[in-house]
């Protein structure tokens, strides 16, 4: 199993951390390590000093696929839930201004928080699909699919032409603006449509 994230997929989150906007999806990968599962509490590694939540709808692969064409590419994905992806925006920082890769911001241990997944068909419009992320019961982020840059279906066509889609590999599809830090004694909360998927605490 693998994480595969999709960077700048929201404009307004694009614009709060002054990227320009992509022209073709932005791709990073996360190993299985990072997976942070049933609710689990997030500890702040010592590593960073500015490790930032993005909330995100997580896509799980049902089967095999490459070369994935557009018009079929919801057939790769029957399950949908939320994700976190903790991010330590200092190191995230250096390596930019360097021109050097993300995977020590994005790829550290429990960095991928991720909810229990439903099935797609439960949801009643994939394109107009709210979610959102309370932090100590305040809303921090409130997105919605229906304005992410890159539809589903073209993030998984675009990265099936470089890297195998496996049955239960899982797809971060982007975070909406309202990032930020977390501390210490956060609780952080998450819905999908009015249904709450993600409920743990940062230590």
């Amino acid at each position: 199993m693998k994480v595969i994230a999709i960077g700048r997929n929201y404009a307004a989150h694009v614009k709060e951390l002054n990227n320009p906007l992509p022209s073709s999806p932005v791709i990073f990968m996360k190993p299985d390590t990072a997976v942070l599962k049933d609710n689990k509490p997030f500890y702040i590694p010592d590593f960073s000093s500015d490790i930032h939540y993005e909330l995100e709808v997580v896509l799980k692969v049902c089967k095999e696929g490459k070369h994935i064409a557009e018009k079929f590419a919801a057939n790769y994905f029957d399950e949908v839930g939320l994700g976190i992806d903790f991010t330590a925006r200092d190191i995230q920082t250096i390596h930019k201004e360097k021109g050097l890769p993300w995977e020590l911001a994005k790829s550290f241990d429990n960095s991928a928080a991720i909810s229990r997944f439903i099935p797609k068909d439960q949801i009643a419009d994939l394109n107009n699909l709210e979610f959102e992320l309370k932090i100590n019961n305040e809303t921090r982020q409130l997105g919605n699919t229906k304005n992410i840059l890159f539809s589903f279906e073209k993030i998984i066509a675009f990265v099936s032409q470089y890297i195998t889609l496996k049955k239960g590999d899982l797809i971060f599809t982007g975070t909406p603006e309202g990032v930020g830090q977390v501390h210490q004694g956060d609780k952080l909360e998450a819905w999908l449509a009015d249904e709450q998927f993600l409920n743990f605490d940062i230590k």
